[in-house]
């Protein structure tokens, strides 16, 4: 069984890449910070990023990011942000019945199966992917 957080990894750096590839950005790097976990974990996250970015893609091409982590004492403004929208995220998923006024407010943020041209519609499991 794959790692999820890996599965995850993969899911956002394609992800990114058609947002990046939309606005005609895909020949720039563009930076992707992660929080650091341990040795170990932090190793093996960057051996699967450089691995998705060198070809293991839906692609099966090069993808024009960078990786760099972040100590969570870095109190850097993009970490938290990720934070404080996986909860609403979370309980978005595990209960969608549920009102969730701060995923209302997320939902026109995920990438879309039509791109940024259909903001707020088809973007479960294209931007908002539901791991086993």
């Amino acid at each position: 069984m794959e790692n999820p957080y890996h599965l995850a990894l993969k899911h956002c750096l394609e992800t990114l890449f058609d947002l990046v590839k939309e606005k005609g950005q895909e020949k720039l790097v563009t930076h992707f910070i992660v929080e650091k976990r341990g040795a170990k974990e932090d190793d093996e996250l960057e051996l699967e990023f450089r691995r998705i970015c060198d070809g293991d893609n839906k692609y099966r091409q090069d993808l024009p990011f960078s990786i760099r982590m972040a100590a969570k004492a870095s109190n850097s403004a993009g970490l938290q942000l990720a934070d404080l929208v996986a909860r609403p995220i979370g309980r978005h998923v595990l209960n969608p019945a549920q009102a969730n006024r701060a995923f209302d407010v997320l939902r026109r943020k995920f990438y879309c199966e039509g791109g940024r041209k259909t903001v707020g519609d088809g973007y479960d499991q294209w931007g908002l992917k539901h791991l086993p």
